[in-house]
């Protein structure tokens, strides 16, 4: 027999009564029935039912254990009485009577408790995530995690893609966050970069001749955390495809994740249906580049119907050039009570409020109600209602000025609203791709940059590089799925003039483009196809599939809200011997 156990925690079966066996795992949970003691015993497969009694020569030495301890047993498989089968587990007709017991490892008075589900701090659970990961629902959530993984890589094999590691020390490159810089102790004065992600990598894979490559990559920035974003590491699905267009790319990439959602969405549905929407379709129809589709509020601009009304707010604001008045439907929505709620959360937002429309049952039909619609009237009221398809019961709510000042807000009061009136759908994963994204934007100060990934082909080519830097469109798109963004990507900018001259426009001189950029752009001066990719974040894409609002439960060891591991106690400062070997100094905080 092995030295530590003859069958798993959730092997045995009615079939192995009467059976000798040896099981080893983790005290789960002690039941002491006054001379008679019950044990569950839980390893990595499941959980079985120790019993001993005081006939046992085990009995002595069970008395003593306690939660967490690891035991191994000897003993003998018994039926359970029909009244006390537990259908919940795989082992639930049978228990095992201890005939013997060795501790192979005892355990100190837990910081947290691992039977149960209850709620502790976060810090806690990050000091101690060995512990916190012994806990049934985050232990299944790192299988849930692991399954997914080998998934991914099956589909991606099936799918003709071959599997290739890019490095991880590697050059800086502009990829929208900080680096994590590396110091050489070779070349003084000099650093490396971990990748924010192998794009210049798996652009040269493509230069190489290698056609469909993939990769599960680690990817390393140093961001600002939220709840669906890690602040130093994450993996991606990382993929780039030869002699392929954009629609190539869609057409690839759907079969994969809509499998991957229908494997693992616990039933879900996983709507077919993946549409195109413009960059600022998007912006104006949801307020976010990521919208919820789920949610069927479409967002309208309303600006003719105030140009000139007596709502001089509105009327006022829109004689400023780059304004305009956007409706958010509300149907379903149409009493004072929800609209002065509504009206309520902007205000929490940090704007001054949202005005609002709604109509209501009234002596000589439907009417409409609220400030607005007796400062515009009814011709112009009843214009907003038809060209919104509202009627009785409904309501429209208004935000205005510029659109970057007010979107955000308005995208966040269009899910409060879909939420709140039960319209957003439960049960189903919507996606949709987002096209058609600008090329550069304008930062505060006033310079032109990139928008999105700066590898990407313009669309309109070397041609449209003449134009407007804030008109020119770019071949980038993103997969978002329920609200969030689960893939980004694009059709490459592989031709050197074109190259140029898109660094160019973003304050990028040749030397600059040859000096960050050498090996690129040296390797398409020797034919590079056409090519272009994606990546999906995997932690986002599990996150999703485990109904989780938060990253870090999908996550075996993440960081905490400010970047710092907690049971690692990283980052951790250097000794002043590493320091001299890297010629480092370190400056005092400012004061």
């Amino acid at each position: 027999m092995n030295a530590y156990r003859s069958h798993t925690c959730a092997q045995l079966s009615a079939a192995n009564a009467g059976e000798t066996v040896r099981l080893s795992g983790w005290v789960h949970r002690v039941r002491d029935h006054g001379g008679v003691l019950f044990i569950d015993l839980r390893d990595h497969y499941g959980i079985t039912q120790i019993l001993c009694d005081g006939d046992s020569p085990a009995f002595a030495a069970l008395e003593k254990v306690r939660a967490e301890w690891v035991i191994r047993i000897d003993g003998t498989v018994k039926l359970r009485d029909a009244s006390l089968i537990n259908p919940k587990i795989p082992t639930g007709e049978i228990e095992v009577y201890a005939r013997d017991i060795e501790v192979l490892g005892a355990a100190e008075e837990l910081p947290l408790p691992v039977f149960g589900e209850q709620d502790y701090p976060e810090e806690t659970r990050l000091t101690y995530r060995f512990l916190d990961l012994r806990r049934e629902g985050l232990h299944q959530k790192m299988m849930l995690r692991s399954n997914v993984v080998r998934s991914i890589r099956n589909r991606m094999w099936n799918a003709g893609f071959n599997e290739f590691q890019t490095p991880i020390i590697t050059a800086s490159s502009p990829e929208g966050a900080r680096d994590f810089l590396v110091p050489s102790r070779l070349h003084p004065g000099k650093f490396y970069a971990l990748p924010q992600a192998p794009q210049q990598f798996k652009q040269l894979i493509m230069v190489a001749g290698f056609d469909r490559y993939f990769q599960i990559a680690p990817c390393f920035r140093d961001e600002d955390p939220r709840a669906d974003r890690s602040p130093t590491d994450f993996y991606q699905l990382d993929i780039e495809m030869s002699f392929i267009e954009q629609e190539d790319v869609f057409q690839t990439v759907q079969p994969v994740i809509q499998g991957l959602f229908e494997e693992f969405g616990k039933g879900k549905k996983v709507d077919p249906d993946w549409p195109r929407i413009a960059y600022k379709d998007a912006l104006m129809w949801y307020g976010s580049d990521k919208p919820d589709l789920r949610n069927p509020i479409k967002m309208a601009d309303v600006s003719d119907h105030f140009r000139g009304s007596d709502f001089a707010i509105f009327a006022k604001l829109l004689e400023n050039e780059g304004t305009e008045v956007r409706a958010i439907p509300a149907p379903t929505g149409g009493s004072r009570k929800f609209c002065d709620r509504m009206n309520a959360f902007a205000q929490q937002q940090g704007l001054p409020g949202m005005g609002y429309i709604f109509w209501r049952a009234g002596a000589e039909g439907m009417e409409a109600a609220g400030p607005i619609a007796k400062a515009i009237g009814a011709e112009r009221t009843e214009a907003i209602r038809t060209q919104l398809n509202l009627t009785e019961g409904d309501a429209v709510f208004f935000l205005g000025g510029k659109a970057e000042q007010f979107e955000a807000v308005a995208g966040r009061a269009r899910n409060e609203i879909g939420r709140e009136l039960g319209l957003t759908e439960e049960g189903v994963f919507r996606f949709c791709w987002i096209v058609d994204f600008p090329m550069y934007e304008k930062t505060d100060e006033g310079k032109i940059d990139f928008s999105h990934n700066p590898f990407s082909m313009p669309q309109g080519g070397l041609a449209a590089l003449d134009g407007d830097p804030l008109h020119i469109l770019g071949y980038q798109y993103d997969l978002a799925c329920n609200g969030y963004e689960l893939i980004s990507g694009a059709i490459r900018n592989h031709e050197p003039a074109i190259m140029y001259r898109a660094f160019e426009i973003a304050g990028y001189p040749n030397s600059e483009v040859d000096k960050r950029f050498g090996g690129m752009v040296k390797a398409f001066k020797y034919g590079a196809p056409p090519h272009g990719g994606c990546a999906m974040g995997i932690d986002r894409a599990v996150m999703l599939l485990a109904d989780e609002q938060n990253i870090r439960e999908v996550i075996m060891f993440p960081m905490n809200q400010r970047a710092e591991d907690l049971m690692m106690n990283a980052p951790s400062e250097p000794t002043n011997e590493q320091l001299r070997e890297l010629r480092l100094r370190v400056l005092p905080k400012e004061a």
